[in-house]
């Protein structure tokens, strides 16, 4: 578990900000910041979680088009049979649809900006219920667990796959580096998962391989069509039915368009140009960037807002840090 003092994960990527003059137990030089008032325990103030402001993870899952990306992964995720049976067998997706997505972002909002014991709980939770659970293969009876190897590194990659595609496609330059460091970093939010980091690709070569080993196994089940009809259709008071035409249709189909040539194929559709498809990631991208990010991060549960009051002002996510 890396710790909140790791000087590596803790280093700003701007300057620091005025000597704090507070009783910190370890005699930190860092601060005043929000919130910082009075006697604090520093080493959990100060605690920067897995990531820290120093990783790729923290500048990119700060950008509004992770949302895109979050759907995109829903699409994909959906096309592994056993997978997206244990979802279905398992929960209340049909219902509690907006449920489960609000839950996977805070999630992904906890392991990246929280403390690492709030993310180090978050993993334990998801560990423990995903122990309890199993699903039915209808074809053979076979019952087997949901917490399996095979189907947490399929859940994981497709998830780190659409974060990453989406970004870069809607505009975010990352340098090859920087993308292979993404993914390496991510075998942290892996392991808590339950996998063994050493058999997490930690590069865009292995994800690649990964990819290419696993597409006999997927396939577009019935599962998979509930998903996706989900996605594009999710069930809307009848006031706000004008609004999920208006927003959210738009947002579903840039989410699927931008999927890899495979899927369209899988869900019997023909695949885009990929030429059309980066116009409109990028022109959802600078549509979304326009709102202030502190708007944006005013939303609950306010990750971002809470990493910042800990760890200074100088810990403000921002894609445009990663060009420095």
């Amino acid at each position: 578990m890396q710790s909140g003092h790791n000087d590596r994960l803790a280093r700003p990527l701007t300057p620091p900000w005025p000597a704090c003059r507070l009783p910190c137990r370890r005699g930190c030089t860092k601060g005043p910041w929000p919130g910082h008032t009075g006697s604090v325990d520093v080493d959990h103030k100060r605690d920067s979680g897995l990531f820290g402001p120093d990783s790729v993870t923290w500048q990119l899952h700060s950008d509004p088009m992770m949302w895109v990306a979050g759907i995109r992964a829903l699409y994909l995720q959906a096309l592994h049979p056993r997978a997206v049976r244990g979802v279905m067998q398992n929960s209340d997706f049909r219902q509690d649809a907006w449920g489960r997505l609000m839950r996977t972002a805070n999630f992904v909002g906890t392991t990246t900006y929280g403390t690492t014991e709030a993310a180090e709980k978050a993993g334990a939770r998801v560990r423990k219920i995903h122990a309890m659970l199993t699903a039915t293969d209808p074809d053979t009876g076979e019952r087997y667990r949901i917490d399996e190897p095979e189907l947490l590194l399929w859940v994981h990659c497709a998830e780190i796959d659409s974060y990453l595609d989406v970004a870069r496609r809607s505009g975010i330059r990352l340098t090859e580096a920087q993308a292979d460091r993404y993914i390496g970093e991510h075998r942290e939010s892996a392991r808590l998962v339950g996998l063994d980091p050493e058999d997490v690709p930690a590069d865009q070569a292995q994800l690649a391989a990964y990819f290419e080993k696993i597409r006999p196994d997927l396939a577009a089940g019935e599962d998979a069509r509930d998903v996706e009809d989900f996605l594009r259709r999710p069930p809307t008071p009848a006031l706000l039915v004008p609004a999920r035409e208006l927003v959210w249709r738009g947002v579903a189909e840039v989410a699927y368009a931008s999927l890899p040539p495979y899927a369209h194929e899988l869900y019997g559709r023909s695949a885009p140009s990929r030429e059309a498809v980066n116009l409109q990631l990028r022109f959802t991208g600078t549509m979304l960037r326009r709102i202030p990010a502190r708007v944006r991060w005013q939303l609950p549960p306010k990750h971002i807002i809470r990493a910042m009051s800990r760890l200074g002002p100088g810990s403000r996510p921002a894609p445009y840090k990663l060009g420095r």
